[in-house]
């Protein structure tokens, strides 16, 4: 099996690493990945300036290849570049942090995933909800390693990925899988505003998330109560209804 493996927290994070080493017995990998943090970028592409490409190595061996550019960017290149072969398979992560809810939308690792998805590859975005570098990541990479082995059982769609996200639990507290829907979960955005050393203003993005769900079959829900959440998600935005009631209209 031929796996390319990204991100959007850099080819330099700690859940990258641990996700490649638990594919490596599945086939070969290939980590193509930004040249630094571009979480929360979305599905944007460079356009404007080249790509550059660097050599990684790690522990003193060939570890993959970092861009400078959009996770979304990095598959582009791969595919059409960078890899000697298709890949079989596309995974990204391992993020740090939930891609839940409205998350989908801003996500970096997700836009990786669905920009395979596209190119008709099977994707898996994979995320742990801990913005801690030094998080445990072992659950997360298990995940993924057994949905890579078993993808080919699923069936799924080719207009179809799955998105995981996992709970940053030791492996006896977490309570089991659940298959999802996208939650309702929105952030409620703030900006602080503080000064530069100049006496200057700038303003820095916060916020708090709102569960605005109770269904434990979402996915923002099922990983607050402890579970690994699997949605398929697909990118067909068209709203039919409304689609029906302006050609009533027109």
């Amino acid at each position: 099996m031929n796996i390319l493996v990204t991100n959007d927290d850099g080819i330099t994070s700690q859940g990258i690493l641990s996700l490649v080493h638990a594919l490596r017995p599945l086939g070969t990998v290939t980590v193509v990945a930004p040249d630094r943090q571009q979480s929360a970028v979305g599905h944007a592409l460079t356009v404007s300036e080249p790509l550059r490409v660097t050599r990684i190595w790690r522990d003193d061996q060939f570890f993959g290849f970092a861009v400078s550019g959009t996770p979304a960017d990095c598959v582009k290149l791969a595919v059409a570049r960078l890899l000697d072969k298709r890949p079989d398979i596309v995974v990204s992560g391992i993020n740090h942090g939930y891609n839940t809810g409205i998350n989908v939308l801003y996500s970096g690792t997700v836009s990786a995933a669905t920009e395979a998805m596209l190119m008709g590859i099977p994707a898996i975005a994979v995320s742990l909800g801990s913005f801690d570098e030094n998080a445990d990541c072992t659950v997360a990479a298990r995940t993924a390693a057994y949905l890579v082995e078993r993808y080919a059982d699923f069936e799924l769609p080719v207009t179809t990925l799955l998105n995981v996200n996992v709970p940053p639990l030791p492996e006896d507290r977490i309570k089991g899988v659940r298959i999802t829907r996208q939650g309702q979960g929105m952030w409620n955005d703030t900006y602080d505003e503080r000064l530069d050393p100049m006496g200057r203003p700038y303003y820095w993005l916060s916020g708090t998330y709102n569960h605005l769900d109770s269904d434990p079959n979402a996915d923002d829900v099922a990983v607050e109560q402890g579970f690994i959440a699997i949605t398929p998600i697909r990118f067909h935005l068209t709203d039919h209804d409304a689609l029906e009631r302006l050609k009533e209209r027109f």
